[in-house]
């Protein structure tokens, strides 16, 4: 067995290796994390923005359809 001195302490290879697979396992899920989230967070307020918007510019429209609608009916059979 290989025996190696780091700052004062005696670490075998695999003792090594196995601090480093935890440190790097730590390291990845700590920057990963919360991700998603934040994304999925952000894709849902721009949807509900656009569906605010979309509502207002339909709304607008079926009523300028609905009013001309209205006053053309309205000369119907007016000389």
């Amino acid at each position: 067995m290989h025996i190696i001195t780091l700052t004062g302490q005696h670490l075998s290879l695999r003792q090594i290796h196995a601090r480093d697979a935890v440190m790097s396992r730590l390291q990845n899920t700590r920057d990963d994390r919360g991700e998603g989230v934040i994304s999925m967070a952000i894709a849902v307020l721009i949807i509900a923005f656009l569906g605010v918007a979309l509502w207002a510019v339909f709304k607008n429209v079926i009523d300028d359809a609905g009013s001309t609608t209205e006053d053309q009916v309205g000369k119907i059979g007016k000389p």
